[in-house]
């Protein structure tokens, strides 16, 4: 992969481009291909907008500070709007459109299966994965993977939506699968030899039901004018009012809380 020189390479023998797409083979409730779905959602969100720099979202300030811990960092899904710093980083992406915008900013940058990162064991200082793993069928071997590519001792930092009775028509539309419960999260954690150090709620999503409806409404038969309306009118709007991000040790109380932010630490006793 294209960049500078960070010593001995992470990845295996692979080329950008030529890995099946995150999703692919996967089955929703619906019978649908999930690969289909975010492809299809996220080709047409990135392909007539901007990349918006790490810098501008909440996380920044969480980013910077473990950035400082080691140089190999990973992002799964960052779109055009990721949380790492972009050159020097390894991001495994669905959509093109936004693959290309990544390279072109210094990222290392390739379609995969987040259940078969092409990297070898153990080489990434700091892992992030925000709202990934609601997407993929098989979240285990998702974060069986997320634990293999990581250093002992290292990071990880994910988010997810919560709570499956607080499923809205606008969980189908964007390729959710899940919604997890609290306990579902920590057992996840706890299985693949991860620590929960800190966490925070998190999400732009609509609190409201009948926001998340409307936005459903319009994705599914405006298309077009819907992506253009966030990308250039809400997204604009939401980094704006977006709050500061407060963490507490060990999990927050996610009782009223939409989608919650995790950072976990690899046990340097597990591999």
């Amino acid at each position: 992969m294209p960049g500078a020189d960070h010593g001995p390479s992470p990845a295996r023998p692979v080329a950008a481009y030529s890995i099946t797409p995150l999703g692919a083979m996967m089955k929703n409730a619906a019978g649908l291909d999930a690969a289909e779905i975010n492809r299809g959602f996220y080709d047409a969100l990135w392909a007539d907008t901007y990349l918006i720099q790490p810098e501008r979202f909440n996380t920044w300030p969480l980013v910077r500070e473990l950035n400082a811990v080691g140089p190999r960092r990973l992002e799964i899904g960052p779109g055009l709007r990721p949380r790492l710093p972009i050159a020097g980083t390894y991001c495994i992406e669905i959509s093109r459109a936004a693959l290309s915008k990544l390279v072109q900013h210094d990222g290392f940058a390739a379609q995969a299966l987040a259940d078969a990162l092409p990297f070898q064991d153990a080489v990434f200082d700091l892992v992030m994965a925000m709202d990934i793993i609601e997407h993929v069928n098989d979240d285990e071997a998702v974060f069986r993977e997320l634990a293999r590519v990581m250093r002992p001792g290292g990071t990880l930092v994910i988010s997810s939506p919560l709570h499956p009775d607080s499923w809205t028509t606008f969980d189908d539309v964007v390729g959710h699968l899940r919604r997890y419960t609290p306990q579902e999260l920590l057992g996840q954690i706890a299985r693949h030899g991860l620590t929960l150090e800190r966490s925070a709620i998190y999400g732009m999503q609509p609190r409201s039901r009948m926001l998340s409806r409307m936005g459903a409404w319009w994705l599914t038969r405006r298309k077009e004018q819907a992506m253009r309306w966030y990308n250039r009118v809400f997204m604009p709007i939401g980094l704006l009012f977006e709050k500061r991000l407060r963490l507490v040790p060990g999990m927050i109380d996610v009782t009223h809380a939409d989608e919650v932010l995790l950072v976990c630490r690899k046990n340097r006793a597990f591999g």
